[in-house]
């Protein structure tokens, strides 16, 4: 059965109402009970970079059969495929494929090859951005797992907050825990794990753009190492 999607004033009335409701350190669990009391399952997706598998499975607990939403931009490791298929494989969710409008090869016949080097923001912009924009047009709510500990940027990240950019409510239940809780939670509950985590990169992104980190480092240093670019424009 399809859900009929509420409008957007219903739906940053019940954004604004979760807000209220969750506490600032509101426990992941609470605010995934929250959307499950609020939402279908169908009008949910889990935005995942396959770094590692903690939001889906958190999500999935309260939400089995949840739609994961994988930006396949043609960079990755193939550490971070294997790991998407593992996901996909063990767990109760739906992974889903978003994909660019171009390939890789296409791109490069349009715009030169490398654009990643000479225009990383337009490159997100078209493999990253444009692709969950239009992904996310399918649902009224989307988690992700912004932490407020990756960076500076990310230190105010609310639980629940109304996406105007994308039309829709966004939750972010793992945001107040830490890299050594999401890689414990992992590992207790033997989670898949993108094996890059455990080699220097605590943050990953497309293969190009993503360094290893030294230690101690702010763990997304490594992204788009000597840049100023620090995001990639999903969350800003």
């Amino acid at each position: 059965m399809t859900t009929t999607f509420r409008s957007h004033a219903e739906l940053q009335a019940i954004a604004a109402a979760g807000a209220a409701e969750l506490a600032w350190d509101a426990p992941a669990h609470n605010v995934i009970a929250w959307v499950s009391r609020n939402f279908a399952t169908d009008a949910a997706a889990v935005a995942c970079s396959m770094a590692d598998a903690v939001l889906p499975a958190l999500v999935a607990d309260q939400l089995p059969g949840v739609d994961v939403l994988f930006l396949d931009t043609g960079y990755h490791f193939p550490q971070t495929y294997e790991t998407r298929n593992a996901v996909a494989e063990n767990l109760r969710v739906n992974v889903v494929d978003v994909q660019p409008v171009n390939t890789v090869a296409q791109q490069d016949s349009l715009l030169g090859k490398d654009l990643f080097a000479r225009d990383p923001a337009q490159c997100c912009a078209l493999r990253k951005v444009e692709p969950l924009s239009r992904a996310l047009k399918g649902y009224e709510l989307w988690f992700t797992g912004v932490r407020r500990d990756e960076a500076p940027t990310r230190t105010n990240t609310p639980l629940v907050v109304w996406d105007e950019k994308n039309g829709l409510v966004k939750v972010n239940p793992v945001a107040t825990w830490t890299y050594e809780e999401i890689i414990s939670y992992s590992d207790d509950n033997l989670l898949p794990v993108n094996p890059l985590l455990s080699q220097g990169y605590p943050s990953i992104g497309c293969a190009p753009c993503t360094k290893k980190v030294a230690p101690g480092a702010d763990p997304r240093s490594g992204r788009w190492a000597g840049t100023s670019k620090t995001e990639c424009g999903l969350h800003v």
